[in-house]
């Protein structure tokens, strides 16, 4: 049977039985407990009565009258903790007599079978009950007064967003329905809400029914199916003025989606089916500063300080990512806009998509009205697309573009507006922007191409209301005009503690967690680099793995294959978000090797020279690009402090990634040229390494390493030399980097078992009294022999 046909047939059941009940219905209806906002009787009305039924009610209910309530129930869909007694009544319900306005005609509409209405009734409901309806009252919420932080977390809802103003909204839409187009509403409604039962849509007066859907499907989703509800029974104009006047909420909650569907399920390295994790389920804050040094741990495994100082923030200047936009500038007012920044892989994209979620959620922010999503890569895209538009177009164009759901709105303008929009991968957009000579735009329509609205943007020209979340590594940003940015933060990453908690909360079976925080933390050098939440994803990727193969986890985890990967992971994100290539087209090109062993040079150029830090003519020198070294390649950032010159300072992600580029260089030189640019460091050959051909070999590669490393202060080559005698293993140089770096039919380095004697008599005959340089030649050793499943 469809609605229309069940419409008519109750409405035949209730024209029978309406002359059997009317006369019991006039004499039960005085005696039912105050309704909604509809048991609505005038003032004068409850005057008298209350005056001639004083007596009566003192017999009745003698002083003093116990009052039992039911449990309150909280229900997901508003939080709200409703009362109904039998009748039902709400919590709505029971404050009608205060919120009506004075001298208001109120109509009783409350009926189980909607069969009250007289012809006069009917004729008249329509008029009556628009006019008379009563005010709404404040809804009933948690006390926010015991959530409140010192940022006043999580806020409140703009008055046209809230609880109060969609109840409002839904209750005059849907009063100015006849008794048949009623039921036929309330029908639709419960043929398409599953989450709605028959009695609860037809029990209870009018408001009760709004007031129920509101509570158990929550004002978004009432407010949406109770528009398309009355489009489907052919009432547009109350659809079109119901989302007229709720479009400031509807527009919050088509973001909110969009916002859900982006970033509820994280997208870790390539998915895989019946892998996704939800972000709330593996998301740890990472520590954020307001107070930036570059975000390089200077700690090593050997060295005390790094050859180039570098510095940390303190634990005071942390903020958590839910307040960037909560605090104040030093002259008092809001800030306005934000730069974040840190390594690659330090977690700017997960930090958003919390951001977000928190916000899409309620969780944090809520008097944040929007929050709009424009990327530099979506502006990179527009910019470079064959679109008739591309060339020039206003910001609200672009914001339509991409959330149609936008489009017409003119809040932005408002000056009581407060929206964010979130601008992140900043080093997407590959074009220079001019700061100072780009056109001046005052307003939100005026068409301009990519560079000018990024730059207007930034000014605080265009979308002046808003709040601008800008978020890149720091060799993009550094290009942004300080004076138009209010607060520099960095992301610094993991503490130990914070390590612990992600690879522990990642796994439901506690044993495999505790086994991958033990395995992990035998490796010194790893953990240090961890602090970035990259490699700790990447940790726990591997580590379960590995622990499917029995026997696994006696012996210590190998370094090099875990340094290979991070630079093979970091080289393909390139090809994908810099140069747009899909998963499946990620082979190396020529140019791709090149540039990784011509940092590798670099690299080791800065290790012989004792420094870890480098500056644009050193790029240069090598033939490279700054942008594509310090930026793209996803190895290196910029440090903030300038040298004495002024020249712009770099580095490499960590010190140990330096030395492991360095010994990358020079493996690859000895593998593809046979070349051992080592050589110069054979000052006192054994006769074993008489003759010059000797020196090509890997037994001979690995001798200049020894004598370089055993030549010079603890932690100089140390490091360096455990990379090259890792990357001696088949596994690393013929598995890990075969198809990438090298092609997959190259032949295997040979002679490893020279290699592996040579390194046994050096740790023989080392100094005892140096455990620190016997300890890390059988790690050497360990690196190259060891076979991991």
């Amino acid at each position: 049977m469809d609605s229309d046909t069940e419409v008519e047939s109750i409405l035949r059941q209730e024209n029978e039985e309406e002359d059997e009940e009317e006369e019991e219905e006039e004499k039960m209806k005085w005696k039912r407990p105050s309704s909604s906002y509809g048991s609505m009787k005038s003032d004068v009305m409850e005057e008298e009565e209350e005056e001639g039924n004083e007596e009566e009610d003192a017999n009745a209910f003698p002083p003093p009258f116990p009052v039992v309530l039911r449990e309150p129930t909280t229900h997901d869909g508003t939080g709200l903790q409703m009362i109904r007694s039998d009748s039902p009544e709400t919590l709505y319900t029971m404050t009608t007599q205060q919120t009506r306005q004075p001298g208001a005609l109120v109509i009783d509409t409350r009926s189980s079978n909607l069969g009250d209405f007289s012809e006069h009734a009917e004729e008249d409901a329509d008029e009556l009950l628009v006019a008379d309806s009563p005010e709404p009252p404040e809804p009933v919420e948690p006390d926010d007064d015991g959530q409140s932080d010192e940022y006043s977390q999580p806020g409140r809802l703009h008055p046209e967003q809230d609880l109060p103003h969609i109840f409002k909204s839904i209750q005059s839409a849907v009063t100015g329905l006849t008794k048949e187009e009623l039921l036929k509403f309330k029908m639709w409604y419960y043929q398409w809400e599953p989450a709605i039962t028959l009695q609860q849509v037809m029990e209870g007066d009018l408001l009760d029914f709004v007031d129920r859907t509101l509570e158990i499907l929550g004002p978004d989703r009432s407010l949406m199916h109770t528009i398309s509800t009355l489009e489907n029974v052919n009432k547009k104009p109350e659809a079109d003025q119901l989302g007229n006047q709720c479009k400031r909420a509807l527009t919050r909650f088509h973001l909110k989606q969009y916002l859900i569907r982006q970033h509820q399920i994280i997208r870790e390295g390539v998915v895989r089916a019946g892998k996704q994790n939800l972000l709330d389920n593996v998301y740890v804050e990472p520590q954020i500063s307001t107070c930036g040094y570059g975000g390089v741990d200077p700690s090593h495994e050997f060295r005390l300080h790094p050859p180039s100082p570098l510095r940390v923030p303190s634990a005071d200047t942390f903020v958590g990512v839910n307040n960037l936009f909560r605090r104040s500038k030093d002259d008092g007012k809001p800030v306005r806009t934000v730069v974040t920044t840190g390594l690659p892989g330090i977690g700017m994209s997960v930090s958003v998509g919390k951001f977000s979620l928190d916000w899409a959620e309620l969780r944090a922010n809520k008097d944040l009205q929007f929050v709009i999503k424009l990327s530099f890569r979506t502006f990179w895209l527009l910019r470079h697309k064959e679109l008739p538009f591309s060339e020039k177009m206003s910001i609200m164009q672009v914001i339509e573009y991409y959330h149609p759901e936008c489009k017409g709105m003119k809040y932005l303008e408002e000056e009581d507006c407060k929206f964010l929009i979130i601008m992140d991968s900043f080093d997407c957009y590959q074009a220079s922007l001019d700061w100072k000579n780009a056109p001046v735009i005052n307003d939100n329509y005026t068409k301009a191409h990519p560079d000018v609205l990024i730059v207007n943007i930034i000014r605080g020209t265009v979308l002046r209301g808003a709040r601008v979340w800008i978020l890149g590594r720091r060799a993009a940003v550094s290009q942004i005009p300080s004076h138009f940015i209010d607060v520099v933060t960095e992301i610094q990453g993991f503490s130990d503690e914070m390590k612990d908690q992600y690879l522990t909360m990642r796994f439901c079976d506690a044993e495999l967690a505790t086994n991958i925080v033990t395995q992990f933390k035998r490796l010194p050098s790893l953990v240090r680099l961890a602090r970035q939440p990259f490699i700790c994803w990447m940790v726990a990727t591997v580590f379960e793995r590995c622990y499917r193969y029995l026997g696994y986890g006696v012996h210590p985890p190998r370094l090099t294959p875990f340094y290979i990967n991070i630079m093979v992971v970091q080289t393909n994100r390139r090809l994908q978000f810099y140069d747009g290539k899909s998963e499946n087209e990620l082979k190396w090109s020529n140019d791709d090797k090149h540039l990784l062993t011509k940092m590798g040079k670099m690299a080791f150029k800065m290790l012989e020279r004792n420094t870890s830090v480098f500056f644009e003519e050193d790029v240069k020198e090598n033939s490279l690009k700054v942008t594509e070294v310090t930026v793209w390649s996803g190895l290196c950032t910029e440090l903030p402090t300038a040298a004495s010159d002024g020249r712009r300072t770099f580095c490499f992600i960590h010190f140990s990634f330096q030395e492991f580029m360095a010994a990358l260089y020079v493996f690859t030189v000895f593998r593809t040229e046979s070349k051992n640019v080592l050589d110069s460091a054979l000052l006192h050959k054994p006769k074993l390494f008489a003759s010059k051909d000797h020196t090509k070999s890997a037994a001979g590669l690995v001798q200049c390493a020894v004598t370089k490393t055993l030549g010079s202060p603890l932690g100089h080559y140390d490091m360096f030399l455990r990379f090259l005698c890792g990357m001696l293993s088949p596994d690393c140089h013929n598995t890990l980097l075969g198809g990438c770096l090298y092609r997959h039919n190259a032949p295997k380095v040979g002679g490893l078992e020279e290699v592996q004697r040579l390194l046994e008599h050096t740790i023989q005959t080392a100094q005892e009294n140096n455990r620190d340089r016997v300890e890390n030649l059988k790690e050497c050793l360990r690196e190259m022999i060891q076979e991991d499943e």
